[in-house]
């Protein structure tokens, strides 16, 4: 056989196969006709149809369900924390920003109870911001007077987004450090001084060790998604940042967890002064007008299934989950020889391609994202129609 007749029949195989995915999903969706669409449809109250849940990485603030909260305006806010929240399009409080607010503006300790998207970024935020402002730059004007620690790069980017976001109007330095990008400017930009540091523990460490800055002036701590630090194995790490800073009752702590689990209330009363337990009910607003839908479908129909219905749902904004890499990289090319448009992300993709591609699925150029359930911890995305 030649090598042209090599290519012929490779790609008569591959047509072959295209036409056994397109009847084999003609015929489920000709068994399902009265079925209504798989996957999540995500809408919000007064948003259009790709204006789904928060935003990724870029400079956008948390997007909450509706709450007609206390206003921002009732409280003794700098001029400069006012206009970050304007900036932001922020009026009222979400729950969580209204138990939380008037304990960390009087200075106290809080460990609270919210999901991702609730508002708690802008909560402790906002805190940061004011008193920062309200007492002055000491004596270290290269160490950081603010430390948020987050369990992953995805998380500090968007929590970085947004302190840039509201935090326009402040002098304040803003800087993130997390692996997988730009090791050496990351490095230079905090050791040229820096007021709130956002990171993962495990950067965080890498550059103390260095003695790339000090934790010595550190007058406000966040513990961003504390749960999860203890799922993915950094409790140490954290412990061992956290005994670097000054003595709890010379700084202002604030913890949040998705659960308040007996090991993260331990970790709040040995590192906080004396925290006040904050919880709101998850809000049923976004959860109610989530249409949930599963099919019982055999192991050889899933594929023919999920192309027809990424076909029949030609401009929605998917994110597809899996759980290993290889069923990640088989799916992109499945779903790109059936002439769908598809990318992953996984554990193994570089920080730089992993931003890319995040970024290309945020502003539509990318209609479906594959990613493994690891690689997907801390994604916050606007617009995601179906999952």
């Amino acid at each position: 056989m030649t090598e042209r007749d090599g290519t012929a029949s490779h790609d008569e195989a591959e047509h072959d196969a295209k036409r056994r995915v397109h009847r084999s999903a003609a015929q489920l969706f000709s068994r399902r006709a009265g079925e209504r669409q798989a996957c999540r449809r995500l809408t919000h109250p007064g948003r259009g149809r790709h204006q789904g849940s928060d935003v990724s990485g870029e400079v956008a603030a948390p997007r909450v369900s509706p709450h007609a909260g206390r206003r921002f305006d009732s409280f003794d806010l700098p001029p400069e924390v006012r206009a970050g929240i304007e900036r932001a399009g922020f009026t009222r409080c979400t729950p969580i920003q209204e138990k939380v607010l008037p304990l960390t503006l009087a200075g106290r300790d809080v460990a609270g109870q919210a999901q991702t998207g609730t508002g708690k970024t802008a909560a402790f935020l906002i805190t940061i911001f004011t008193r920062l402002l309200a007492h002055g730059r000491p004596g270290r004007p290269a160490a950081p007077r603010a430390l948020v620690i987050a369990p992953t790069r995805e998380l500090v980017v968007q929590i970085t987004a947004d302190a840039r976001l509201l935090g326009d109007a402040t002098p304040f330095t803003i800087h993130a450090v997390y692996g997988g990008i730009d090791y050496r400017k990351q490095r230079a930009d905090v050791q040229a001084g820096v007021d709130v540091l956002i990171g993962t523990p495990g950067r965080l460490i890498d550059y103390f060790k260095q003695r790339v800055y000090d934790l010595r002036s550190v007058e406000i701590l966040v513990i961003d998604e504390a749960d999860r630090m203890f799922d993915m194995g950094f409790i140490k790490d954290l412990r061992y940042l956290l005994r670097q800073l000054p003595p709890y009752d010379r700084r202002q702590s604030m913890l949040f967890s998705a659960t308040l689990t007996h090991d993260v209330m331990e970790l709040a009363y040995v590192f906080m002064n004396d925290a006040v337990r904050v919880s709101v009910t998850p809000e049923q607003v976004t959860a109610e007008k989530v249409e949930h839908l599963v099919y019982h479908v055999g192991v050889h129909e899933k594929m023919p299934l999920l192309v027809g219905l990424l076909r029949r749902e030609a401009d929605a904004r998917v994110l597809v989950f899996v759980n290993m890499r290889r069923s990640a990289e088989r799916l992109v090319r499945t779903l790109e020889a059936n002439g769908l448009t598809a990318a992953a992300i996984t554990g193994d993709v570089d920080q730089r391609r992993r931003l890319k591609v995040l970024t290309d699925f945020k502003e539509g150029r990318l209609p479906i994202l594959v990613a493994t359930d690891v690689a997907s911890r801390g994604l916050h995305i606007e617009g995601v129609t179906h999952v």
